[in-house]
């Protein structure tokens, strides 16, 4: 069957279902739900009940005492994390986020409003940890655990990205993000998860990157990546990898050096470190600053984050880097401290340029690259060509995590600003800490689920064809690996003629580099606007 068309896809019925919401049958209809995780990769990690198994199958092998073990894991999940219970008793029903979430609004799907989504498990709670759901049932929103509940989890907890929007609106503060985890959580106990998630983080276990690239393999793609540095500038820059003594640790996504358009990202990385005389060095086995293990499970984000730290320790690096992910900041910004504790090994970031002390990062000891280039740029470090970037009409979508959860809002904007010269913003409710998702975060950035990655992409679509249609903006940029993997398909299909780009592509566009030839294309290869020689100057 053939994905639906934009036409097709835009006819959303917001007219609620006339079943109950109680009643708990979901139909895996193709196109709206992720594939189950490989039982190779579920025995990678040491994760229980691998199987072969699709969501479409009747039975789905659950083991014999499931639903205890689902109830045992939500009494010690109450019992740990004081947020979940406060979650599960506070909510008023207010509806104040029913209409923030980008899946209700492309799919019209009540369930995916974000109070009844948490709702699917709220109504489990009520029932076998409460008073009143035990002896009322239904008429305090209570319902049994049956397979059917299991069921509806799993279509439904893999139709949320943990964008948190919702939670920006809630009067109460009810992360719903955090409801989702858990829900993915328990489902993983039972070895009901998804390969998209699953796969890439043994990936990370096995070889170091969700990509599964082995050492001499990343050590090829930074070579290839130096070596087409220098083709298109003139410039040879040093990128060392697992070099002890380094002043930084660079670590960036796997997308960085093996996807597009992320790769031209990378390059900008290599131009900007160069011309700084920054002293860093790439860690093999830390090749990944992604962390899958936020869609998965709380313990898989410590286990992924720990590989980070424990590079830093061996090479003996002072601070470290992070290039443009967005998971990554998430889980270092919130959840580190508590999971893994202070990098006390390590030392307060400084740039070695400019003498900025970050202390904000005075526990974490790592910062992102976008605050990094962002002070670089304040205090006149670099030279900058914006008319290099002139065939670009700008856009810039505020990435989830390290927008909403990082507060990194305006560096990426100041940055922008100083290597273009056409910029636009998109509507304000669609921007900073009320962006929208790109519709594929959290592990949904699969094949076959489409149709629901269109829908749920639907409203940052809208938001880019009303500053193409209004401003002929022709590039939406962004500081997230899984977003410059994603939106291409989801421009092409919404809104065609707009491309996707991250921050220091452009920067590397526009830095004017010591040494450099004369330079006739940008850092994809294409034909570089001319500068005059007052641009330059002034630059």
């Amino acid at each position: 069957m053939a994905n639906p068309s934009p036409q097709d896809l835009v006819q959303i019925e917001y007219q609620p279902a006339a079943r109950d919401w109680m009643d708990a049958a979901v139909e895996f209809r193709k196109g709206t739900f992720c594939y189950s995780a490989l039982p190779k990769n579920l025995n990678y990690l040491g994760l229980p009940n691998a199987r072969e198994w699709q969501p479409f199958d009747v039975d789905w092998k659950l083991p014999p005492n499931w639903k205890q073990i689902i109830l045992d894991g939500m009494k010690d999940r109450l019992g740990k994390y004081r947020s979940f219970r406060l979650f599960m008793d506070i909510c008023v029903r207010c509806g104040a986020c029913a209409d923030k979430c980008h899946f209700y609004i492309g799919s019209g799907d009540p369930k995916n409003m974000p109070v009844l989504r948490a709702e699917l498990i709220r109504s489990v709670y009520r029932r076998y940890f409460t008073a009143a759901g035990r002896l009322l049932g239904p008429l305090a929103g209570a319902r049994d655990l049956t397979e059917d509940v299991i069921k509806e989890w799993f279509y439904y907890f893999y139709q949320c990205t943990e964008c948190r929007r919702c939670s920006v609106y809630c009067p109460y503060g009810i992360d719903t993000a955090e409801i989702t985890m858990i829900g993915r959580e328990l489902l993983n106990l039972i070895g009901c998860n998804i390969n998209w998630v699953l796969e890439p983080a043994a990936n990370c276990f096995r070889t170091g990157n969700h990509l599964g690239i082995q050492p001499h393999g990343f050590k090829d793609s930074v070579d290839f990546a130096v070596d087409e540095l220098e083709e298109l500038t003139g410039v040879r820059v040093d990128a060392s990898i697992n070099r002890k003594g380094a002043e930084v640790l660079l670590v960036v996504p796997s997308a960085d050096y093996f996807g597009t358009p992320h790769y031209y990202t990378f390059l900008g990385y290599l131009a900007l470190l160069h011309e700084i005389g920054l002293d860093y060095t790439f860690s093999a086995y830390a090749s990944e600053g992604g962390n899958f293990g936020l869609f998965n499970s709380h313990e898989m984000i410590k286990r992924l984050n720990a590989k980070i730290y424990a590079e830093a320790k061996r090479l003996g690096v002072k601070w470290i880097l992070g290039g443009e992910c967005g998971h990554m900041w998430r889980v270092l910004h919130q959840y580190m401290d508590t999971m893994n504790g202070p990098a006390d090994f390590l030392e307060e970031p400084v740039s070695p340029v400019t003498g900025t002390h970050f202390t904000h990062a005075r526990s974490t000891k790592m910062i992102h690259i976008c605050e990094f280039t962002a002070d670089l740029i304040h205090e006149g470090k670099l030279r900058l060509d914006p008319s290099r970037n002139d065939r670009w009409n700008v856009t810039f979508h505020d990435s989830c995590n390290p927008a909403r959860a990082m507060g990194l809002i305006e560096e990426p904007r100041y940055i922008l600003r100083n290597v273009v010269r056409q910029f636009h913003e998109m509507p304000e409710n669609t921007i900073r800490e009320q962006t929208f998702c790109c519709g594929s975060g959290s592990g949904l950035g699969t094949d076959e689920n489409f149709e629901m990655r269109m829908r749920g992409g639907l409203p940052r679509a809208n938001a880019v064809r009303f500053v193409h249609d209004k401003y002929g903006v022709n590039l939406l940029t962004c500081i997230c690996a899984i977003d410059k993997a994603t939106l291409p398909p989801l421009l092409e299909y919404w809104v065609p003629g707009v491309e996707v780009a991250g921050i220091h592509e452009l920067v590397g566009n526009a830095l004017i580099l010591r040494g450099e030839k004369q330079r006739t294309t940008d850092l994809r290869g294409e034909p570089l606007a001319a500068a005059t020689e007052q641009e330059v100057a002034h630059a």
